[in-house]
């Protein structure tokens, strides 16, 4: 069961950011015609729009490093279970920017599914290897590849048109 929410979480925002942005782009520029009364250049709003999409691979970077002395500090258990409510939090930052008129949260959401995404890719491994029986360690280990692979699978699939 939390290999297959170690998918979700980890292929949730890219199935996201997948599609052709056009209604990102008109939000971000919509936002901010409200708040400063004139648009946006087209190359700022892609500018803001790259940084929105790689500010995730910014988080998972700083997730992976940190998974280390976190682990260690504060045992595994407790950090998947703190990476779970990064992730919860990430997903009501992004669900709420649009009631809110901040594409901000877009950006601090994906930054969060990023950091969740790095802790979770190196600890959930670590621990399912350490609770699992000996006879179903190496079956435990490749689970979190193979749900993965699959969760990268469904969201190509469902990303073509």
């Amino acid at each position: 069961m939390e290999s297959c929410f170690l998918v979700f979480q980890s292929v949730w925002p890219a199935l996201h950011v997948s599609p052709a942005p056009v209604c990102y782009l008109q939000f971000i520029n919509e936002t901010w015609m409200e708040r400063h009364g004139s648009p946006l250049h087209p190359e700022t709003i892609m500018l803001l729009w790259s940084f929105i999409v790689s500010v995730y691979g910014i988080g998972g970077f700083l997730g992976s490093l940190c998974c280390g002395y976190l682990t260690t500090k504060y045992r595994k258990k407790k950090c998947q279970m703190f990476t779970n409510l990064i992730m919860l939090v990430a997903a009501l930052l992004m669900a709420f920017s649009k009631t809110a008129k901040s594409f901000e949260m877009i950006l601090a959401g994906r930054f969060l599914y990023g950091v969740g995404t790095g802790f979770s890719l190196n600890i959930h491994p670590q621990y399912v290897g350490e609770i699992s029986p000996k006879k179903l360690r190496g079956f435990t280990n490749s689970t979190v590849a193979v749900f993965l692979t699959l969760g990268k699978l469904t969201g190509q699939v469902v990303g073509l048109r």
